[in-house]
Protein backbone atom coordinates (compact mmCIF):
# COMPACT_ATOMS: atom_id res chain seq x y z
CA UNK A 1 0.00 0.00 0.00
CA UNK A 2 0.89 3.65 0.18
CA UNK A 3 -0.31 5.37 3.20
CA UNK A 4 2.47 8.21 3.83
CA UNK A 5 4.09 10.48 1.49
CA UNK A 6 5.88 14.15 0.73
CA UNK A 7 5.83 16.92 -0.88
CA UNK A 8 8.51 19.39 -0.49
CA UNK A 9 8.75 21.56 -3.36
CA UNK A 10 8.85 24.75 -4.97
CA UNK A 11 5.95 26.08 -7.10
CA UNK A 12 7.93 26.74 -10.08
CA UNK A 13 9.69 23.08 -9.86
CA UNK A 14 5.94 22.26 -9.52
CA UNK A 15 4.83 24.39 -12.19
CA UNK A 16 7.65 22.67 -14.49
CA UNK A 17 7.02 18.95 -13.87
CA UNK A 18 2.89 19.02 -14.31
CA UNK A 19 2.41 22.37 -16.71
CA UNK A 20 -0.14 23.82 -14.20
CA UNK A 21 0.24 27.17 -11.86
CA UNK A 22 1.20 26.25 -9.00
CA UNK A 23 -0.22 28.46 -5.30
CA UNK A 24 2.54 30.86 -4.21
CA UNK A 25 1.69 29.66 -1.32
CA UNK A 26 2.80 26.06 -1.41
CA UNK A 27 4.31 24.58 1.64
CA UNK A 28 6.40 21.59 2.16
CA UNK A 29 4.83 18.59 3.71
CA UNK A 30 6.69 15.61 5.13
CA UNK A 31 3.99 13.47 6.24
CA UNK A 32 1.36 13.66 4.30
CA UNK A 33 -1.68 11.22 5.64
CA UNK A 34 -5.02 9.56 4.68
CA UNK A 35 -8.00 11.88 5.12
CA UNK A 36 -5.94 15.19 5.00
CA UNK A 37 -6.16 17.53 1.82
CA UNK A 38 -3.44 16.62 -0.77
CA UNK A 39 -2.46 18.46 -4.24
CA UNK A 40 -3.74 16.77 -7.41
CA UNK A 41 -2.97 17.26 -11.16
CA UNK A 42 -6.77 17.06 -13.21
CA UNK A 43 -7.60 17.72 -16.98
CA UNK A 44 -10.35 20.15 -17.33
CA UNK A 45 -11.92 21.61 -20.19
CA UNK A 46 -9.62 25.00 -19.44
CA UNK A 47 -6.33 23.00 -19.43
CA UNK A 48 -4.95 21.24 -16.63
CA UNK A 49 -5.16 22.54 -13.29
CA UNK A 50 -4.45 21.78 -9.58
CA UNK A 51 -6.37 20.32 -7.15
CA UNK A 52 -7.27 20.17 -3.26
CA UNK A 53 -8.46 16.46 -3.02
CA UNK A 54 -9.35 14.18 0.72
CA UNK A 55 -7.10 11.55 0.62
CA UNK A 56 -9.27 8.72 0.88
CA UNK A 57 -11.75 7.99 -1.76
CA UNK A 58 -15.71 8.18 -1.14
CA UNK A 59 -17.93 6.76 -3.80
CA UNK A 60 -21.05 9.03 -4.85
CA UNK A 61 -23.49 6.29 -3.68
CA UNK A 62 -21.79 6.71 -0.28
CA UNK A 63 -24.15 6.43 2.90
CA UNK A 64 -21.61 8.18 4.82
CA UNK A 65 -17.88 9.81 4.75
CA UNK A 66 -16.26 7.58 6.44
CA UNK A 67 -15.66 4.94 4.09
CA UNK A 68 -13.19 7.10 2.30
CA UNK A 69 -10.68 6.20 5.39
CA UNK A 70 -10.39 2.53 3.95
CA UNK A 71 -10.02 3.47 0.36
CA UNK A 72 -6.73 5.14 0.17
CA UNK A 73 -5.43 2.98 -2.36
CA UNK A 74 -7.13 0.93 -5.17
CA UNK A 75 -5.55 -2.12 -6.51
CA UNK A 76 -4.52 -1.67 -9.91
CA UNK A 77 -5.37 -5.36 -10.80
CA UNK A 78 -9.10 -5.41 -9.72
CA UNK A 79 -9.43 -1.78 -10.44
CA UNK A 80 -11.63 -2.26 -13.43
CA UNK A 81 -13.85 -4.82 -11.03
CA UNK A 82 -14.59 -2.56 -7.87
CA UNK A 83 -17.67 -0.89 -8.04
CA UNK A 84 -15.94 2.43 -5.80
CA UNK A 85 -13.33 2.70 -8.64
CA UNK A 86 -14.07 1.23 -12.03
CA UNK A 87 -16.15 4.55 -12.92
CA UNK A 88 -13.57 6.78 -12.02
CA UNK A 89 -11.35 4.96 -13.28
CA UNK A 90 -12.60 5.20 -16.98
CA UNK A 91 -13.33 8.86 -16.58
CA UNK A 92 -12.02 10.44 -13.70
CA UNK A 93 -7.86 9.66 -13.32
CA UNK A 94 -5.74 12.15 -11.71
CA UNK A 95 -1.81 12.72 -11.13
CA UNK A 96 -0.97 12.93 -7.39
CA UNK A 97 2.65 14.95 -7.40
CA UNK A 98 4.97 13.55 -4.69
CA UNK A 99 8.56 13.85 -3.59
CA UNK A 100 8.91 10.75 -2.30
CA UNK A 101 7.01 8.06 0.11
CA UNK A 102 7.52 5.57 2.90
CA UNK A 103 6.45 2.03 3.54
CA UNK A 104 7.62 -0.51 6.24
CA UNK A 105 9.09 -3.30 6.90
CA UNK A 106 8.52 -5.78 9.42
CA UNK A 107 11.34 -6.71 11.63
CA UNK A 108 11.79 -8.85 14.94
CA UNK A 109 11.61 -5.16 16.64
CA UNK A 110 9.11 -3.67 15.56
CA UNK A 111 7.95 -1.37 11.51
CA UNK A 112 11.06 -0.04 10.29
CA UNK A 113 10.31 2.80 8.16
CA UNK A 114 12.08 3.68 4.76
CA UNK A 115 12.20 5.98 2.71
CA UNK A 116 11.67 6.09 -1.20
CA UNK A 117 12.66 8.52 -3.74
CA UNK A 118 13.67 9.09 -7.67
CA UNK A 119 17.25 8.13 -7.89
CA UNK A 120 17.59 11.89 -10.12
CA UNK A 121 15.42 13.36 -7.20
CA UNK A 122 12.91 14.39 -9.12
CA UNK A 123 9.26 14.43 -8.70
CA UNK A 124 7.21 11.72 -8.93
CA UNK A 125 3.35 11.30 -10.31
CA UNK A 126 1.26 8.44 -8.09
CA UNK A 127 -1.55 7.39 -10.82
CA UNK A 128 -4.81 8.94 -9.07
CA UNK A 129 -8.58 8.24 -9.23
CA UNK A 130 -10.66 10.85 -7.98
CA UNK A 131 -14.93 11.09 -7.22
CA UNK A 132 -17.32 13.69 -6.02
CA UNK A 133 -19.63 12.98 -3.13
CA UNK A 134 -22.47 14.99 -1.69
CA UNK A 135 -23.31 14.91 1.80
CA UNK A 136 -26.29 14.77 3.09
CA UNK A 137 -26.21 18.07 3.96
CA UNK A 138 -25.47 19.23 0.52
CA UNK A 139 -22.06 19.91 1.02
CA UNK A 140 -19.35 18.03 -2.18
CA UNK A 141 -17.02 16.64 -1.11
CA UNK A 142 -14.14 15.81 -3.95
CA UNK A 143 -11.65 12.56 -3.02
CA UNK A 144 -9.08 10.80 -4.33
CA UNK A 145 -7.05 7.19 -4.31
CA UNK A 146 -3.89 5.93 -5.33
CA UNK A 147 -3.29 3.01 -7.68
CA UNK A 148 -0.90 0.44 -6.56
CA UNK A 149 1.23 -2.51 -7.89
CA UNK A 150 3.08 -5.40 -7.18
CA UNK A 151 6.08 -4.16 -5.71
CA UNK A 152 9.86 -3.87 -8.39
CA UNK A 153 13.12 -5.52 -7.05
CA UNK A 154 13.88 -1.89 -4.63
CA UNK A 155 10.59 -2.13 -2.69
CA UNK A 156 10.09 -5.66 -2.51
CA UNK A 157 12.46 -6.07 0.03
CA UNK A 158 10.54 -3.66 2.08
CA UNK A 159 7.24 -4.11 1.11
CA UNK A 160 5.18 -6.05 -1.12
CA UNK A 161 3.15 -2.96 -2.70
CA UNK A 162 3.94 0.28 -4.24
CA UNK A 163 2.25 3.18 -5.78
CA UNK A 164 2.23 3.56 -9.27
CA UNK A 165 4.70 5.67 -10.65
CA UNK A 166 3.64 7.75 -13.89
CA UNK A 167 6.77 8.54 -15.83
CA UNK A 168 6.69 12.03 -17.37
CA UNK A 169 6.46 11.37 -20.81
CA UNK A 170 2.77 9.28 -19.98
CA UNK A 171 1.21 12.19 -17.86
CA UNK A 172 -0.53 13.16 -20.92
CA UNK A 173 -2.06 9.66 -21.43
CA UNK A 174 -3.12 9.18 -17.93
CA UNK A 175 -4.90 12.22 -17.56
CA UNK A 176 -6.76 12.10 -21.60
CA UNK A 177 -9.93 11.45 -21.11
CA UNK A 178 -10.35 9.98 -24.84
CA UNK A 179 -7.17 7.40 -23.47
CA UNK A 180 -7.96 3.84 -24.37
CA UNK A 181 -8.80 2.03 -21.35
CA UNK A 182 -7.20 -1.11 -21.93
CA UNK A 183 -4.13 0.73 -22.61
CA UNK A 184 -4.40 2.60 -19.18
CA UNK A 185 -4.76 -0.80 -17.64
CA UNK A 186 -2.03 -1.96 -18.62
CA UNK A 187 0.13 0.87 -17.60
CA UNK A 188 -1.15 0.26 -13.70
CA UNK A 189 -0.73 -3.53 -13.99
CA UNK A 190 3.14 -3.43 -15.12
CA UNK A 191 4.17 0.00 -15.11
CA UNK A 192 7.61 1.11 -16.10
CA UNK A 193 10.10 0.44 -14.50
CA UNK A 194 11.24 3.55 -12.30
CA UNK A 195 15.01 3.86 -10.53
CA UNK A 196 14.37 4.35 -6.98
CA UNK A 197 16.34 4.50 -4.14
CA UNK A 198 15.60 4.16 -0.31
CA UNK A 199 16.84 4.44 3.20
CA UNK A 200 15.82 3.33 6.51
CA UNK A 201 14.39 6.69 8.47
CA UNK A 202 13.10 7.82 12.12
CA UNK A 203 10.14 5.97 13.25
CA UNK A 204 8.83 9.50 14.11
CA UNK A 205 7.13 9.64 10.64
CA UNK A 206 4.47 7.40 12.63
CA UNK A 207 2.77 9.90 14.11
CA UNK A 208 0.62 11.95 11.80
CA UNK A 209 1.78 15.12 14.13
CA UNK A 210 5.21 14.71 12.85
CA UNK A 211 6.16 17.02 9.78
CA UNK A 212 9.47 18.57 9.23
CA UNK A 213 12.58 17.87 7.74
CA UNK A 214 13.79 15.66 9.76
CA UNK A 215 11.83 12.79 9.10
CA UNK A 216 13.63 12.00 5.87
CA UNK A 217 16.68 12.17 7.14
CA UNK A 218 18.49 8.41 7.36
CA UNK A 219 17.75 7.32 10.45
CA UNK A 220 21.49 6.79 11.66
CA UNK A 221 22.00 10.71 11.41
CA UNK A 222 18.63 11.49 13.21
CA UNK A 223 19.53 8.61 15.69
CA UNK A 224 22.76 10.63 16.43
CA UNK A 225 21.83 13.45 16.60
Amino acid sequence: MCGRYTLAVSPSRLAARFSVTPPLDLQARYNIAPTQSVIAVRETTEGRRLAALRWGLIPSWAKDASIGSRMINARSETVLEKPAFRAAFRQRRCLIPASGFYEWQTLPTGKQPFYFTLRDDDLMAFAGLWEQWRSPDGTVVESCTILTTAANEIVAPIHERMPVIIPPDLDALWLDPAADIGQLYDLCRTPPPVALHCYPVSPAVNQVRNDSEALIQPYSSVASG
